[in-house]
């Protein structure tokens, strides 16, 4: 789960262009090609980093081929062909980081409207970092402003020479200016404070989004309070370089050390305000209880589970329950008020289960991910029978995280070690006319796989070893996700039909 890496120079602010990027969606859904190869000389494949041609010199290539969906998973590349991003299947999509590669993030809730649906957007997070020296590490409140999409190209225009990096770190839209004379580039600012070891995981709490909790490697949960960094960034509108890299000193408000060893599992109560469970690589899952500004913390660990419990779920109706899953291929769900045993425990995966989700538009679902690449949705009405409403193998690499849509039911978010992100909305079913209208329309424009399953509703590429997604609780169709390379925030433009008012 740690990332054994060097640290990461890149500029805070960088177009996603690599040229591994792939995007795809099923066909029944697709508009135009997301995905084409193009092939390439092999002289001019080599030629990365540098500059056009000069003149005079032979620019001959290879015949294109013709556009053809990627299949993550089963094409190939040949040598001399490439992939290419289409950035149209994006309302906005861009890629930044925070120096360090960060293995866990929130969303933090702002006062800027509940449901925003019109750019420019402003974002607020916070992330832990894994840095090479424990001494390092940092937690980093960001905030990032004036995203823009749609009404300018998201993505550098291609020039007419065929040699142009596709790796090159500067936009094509840094001299954009719209009609008023504004910047359309996005503006980061960060604030770091100091933390000892890598982050395992870090959570914002949704009714006081100021209070974070983080699971440090050392094996300790420590709660912060970060109103005055978050007042002084919601201040702020422009980049502040003097003193950018400064790392802070702030002591936490509450650290607990009850626990034997490390773990990954917290989460706050979104049902009753302060109320923490913490769970660890030895099983034992803690209660945190408020109390005037601390908390107390429950030293009799709640167990039941034989092996780490790997992520934590509270209900999204009820104050006293919560759910677990665990390296020994379970998912239990617990009651606080009948003692510190499972109401019920389930074996849900044929391998370790990393992480659930709760949904909290239709709070009978619950979702998990597990080591196998599987995923599955269960209703806890029939928890006890068969409750799997809904099972997907099209992963074949570990689970890594899974979140429900917050404002889509059917809609979920899935990341794997496959280096996809791909979401999902079970309401859909194969329609065979559909699918064979849009090959009519489409002719020769693109060739589409033909056995993607008909609910996967969008696959996004171009992040190296994905570790955690959320989306963005009041900007509809917004999802921010970490990896080793950094963070991307993306917009599918067939999210559309979510938005509020956008119609079906």
């Amino acid at each position: 789960r740690v990332f054994a890496l060097p640290p990461v120079f890149l500029p805070l602010l960088l177009p996603l262009l690599k040229a591994n990027l792939r995007t795809v969606k099923p066909p029944h859904l697709l508009k135009k090609s997301e995905m084409v190869r193009s092939v390439k000389s092999a002289k001019k494949s080599k030629r990365k980093n540098k500059g056009p041609s000069r003149k005079g010199e032979s620019s001959s290539s290879v015949p294109s081929a013709p556009p053809k969906v990627w299949q993550p998973g089963v094409d190939k590349l040949e040598e001399g062909e490439e992939l290419q991003c289409d950035p149209s299947v994006y309302n906005y999509l861009r890629a930044f980081d925070i120096g360090w590669p960060c293995l866990s993030f929130d969303i933090i809730r702002d006062s800027l409207g509940l449901i925003r649906t019109e750019f420019p957007h402003t974002v607020y997070g916070i992330a832990g970092t894994q840095a090479e020296k424990a001494s390092w590490n940092y937690i980093g409140m960001f905030k990032l402003s004036n995203i823009s999409g749609k009404k300018h190209d998201l993505m550098p225009k291609s020039t007419a020479d065929d040699d142009t990096d596709m790796e090159s770190d500067s936009s094509s839209d840094e001299d954009d200016e719209e009609n008023n004379g504004k910047s359309t580039q996005p503006v980061l600012q960060l604030h770091k404070v100091a933390h000892q070891g890598c982050v395992n995981r870090i959570r914002s709490m949704s009714q006081k989004p100021y209070i974070c909790a983080s699971w440090a490697e050392e094996g300790y949960v420590q709660v912060w309070d970060f109103s005055s960094v978050l007042n002084t960034l919601a201040d702020t509108e422009m980049e502040v370089n003097k003193g950018a890299n400064a790392i802070h000193n702030y002591p936490p408000i509450m650290k607990f050390k009850g626990h034997k060893t490390e773990g990954f599992a917290i989460d706050w109560s979104p049902v009753f305000p302060g109320r923490l469970a913490s769970g660890d690589c030895n099983n034992c899952i803690h209660l945190w209880e408020p109390s005037s500004a601390t908390w107390n913390v429950d030293t009799n660990a709640f167990i039941g589970h034989t092996a780490s419990v790997e992520d934590l779920q509270w209900s999204p109706t009820e104050a006293d329950v919560f759910a677990s899953c665990s390296v020994d291929r379970k998912i239990a769900i617990w009651d606080t008020r009948l003692g510190k045993s499972p109401a019920i425990a389930v074996e849900a995966h044929a391998s370790d289960i990393n992480v659930i989700s709760w949904n909290r538009l239709a709070s009978c679902m619950i979702a998990s991910g597990s080591d196998d690449g599987t995923f599955s949705v269960r209703d806890l009405r029939l928890i006890k029978g068969d409750a799997v409403v809904a099972h997907f193998e099209y992963h074949k690499h570990p689970i890594t995280s899974i979140e429900w849509s917050p404002h889509e039911s059917s809609t979920l978010a899935v990341s794997s070690s496959d280096n996809q992100l791909t979401i999902w909305d079970l309401s859909l079913e194969r329609d065979e006319e559909d699918e064979a209208e849009f090959k009519a329309n489409m002719k020769d424009q693109v060739n589409a796989p033909e056995n993607l399953p008909p609910q996967l509703l969008f696959v996004h590429q171009g992040q190296k070893d994905l570790k955690e997604l959320h989306w963005h609780q009041q900007i509809p169709g917004m999802l921010v996700s970490t990896a080793a390379d950094g963070f991307n925030v993306l917009m599918p433009t067939n999210l559309d039909s979510t938005l509020p008012g956008s119609g079906s």
